[in-house]
């Protein structure tokens, strides 16, 4: 019975995503720290990390459970199914804030002080599909706030670099998600949910993807250059710009078979492999 609601609970936040936006927030904190930060660090980002993004995902899957249960892609989440309770995902929600906000608590006070700020940034994103097809911006916004937090963690400050690289993770997942969103074309259409493809057509939408994603290598550079990150960094950017290239290449208007490919494997190396790049930049040169 425990288990098999850990599963839908992990289910239902969408517990493999989170091979995104963690290793960004490592790289912000590795970089930020010049090196390793403390086991103390490390940990209470997590935990931070983990809380807002339960806290995000569970008040999405609240506020969007009407439209998931018209949607035939995702009629199978949980709460359209009745498989856990609103009630219980609102008591998940109200947990996870309160774990982001302990973990604020430990870190420093900044980041006690900007909490509001992200909160508000979570809290909006899950209604912008009713209102704007900027929608996918206000995802990245929510995605770049783990490599911005986790260097307001360690430096008690918002720093160029920081905001740079918070440009290039919200610019990365703004495409993706819009290529993400071409699969649901037809039903956003349909029932008037805004988007990117559904305003502009698929073919424009995976256009403007691209577009998104060559500004985020250049953000990416941007880093490197500022901080004079060394040639291992920069392979890193590099790779992420082949891995990127791919993934367009998997996708067209007219054939998305390949889409969760490109979506959850390409992307999950890309973010891994910065990540570790970014290690070895910073403890071997």
């Amino acid at each position: 019975m425990v288990w098999r609601k850990i599963r839908i609970f992990l289910a239902m936040i969408k517990f493999e995503h989170t091979i995104f936006a963690l290793p960004f927030a490592y790289l912000g904190a590795f970089i930020a720290a010049g090196g390793r930060p403390t086991a103390a660090q490390l940990g209470w980002i997590t935990l931070a990390m983990f809380g807002a993004r339960t806290a995000a995902m569970s008040l999405n899957r609240l506020i969007d459970r009407h439209i998931d249960a018209l949607n035939p892609r995702t009629a199978d989440r949980a709460l359209p199914r009745g498989l856990i309770s609103v009630t219980e995902v609102w008591l998940y929600t109200i947990l996870s804030f309160g774990l982001l906000f302990f973990a604020a608590t430990r870190l420093n006070w900044l980041c006690v002080e900007l909490m509001p700020i992200a909160v508000l940034v979570l809290v909006i994103y899950s209604y912008t599909k009713r209102w704007t097809w900027a929608c996918h911006f206000a995802l990245g916004l929510a995605d770049a706030l783990a490599p911005v937090g986790a260097w307001v963690a360690i430096r008690a400050a918002i720093d160029l670099p920081a905001v740079i690289l918070g440009l290039g993770m919200g610019t990365w997942v703004a495409g993706f998600d819009i290529i993400y969103a071409c699969q649901d074309y037809d039903f956003d259409r349909r029932y008037g949910i805004h988007s990117i493809p559904a305003r502009f057509g698929k073919e424009r939408a995976l256009v403007i993807a691209r577009y998104l994603h060559a500004f985020s290598i250049v953000m990416l550079a941007g880093v490197g250059y500022l901080l004079h990150l060394g040639w291992l960094y920069f392979l890193g950017v590099l790779l992420a710009a082949v891995i990127l290239t791919y993934e367009h290449r998997l996708v067209s208007p007219e054939d998305l078979s390949r889409l969760n490919l490109a979506f959850l494997n390409m992307n999950g190396y890309l973010s891994v492999l910065m990540f570790v790049f970014t290690l070895l930049a910073l403890t071997l040169e």
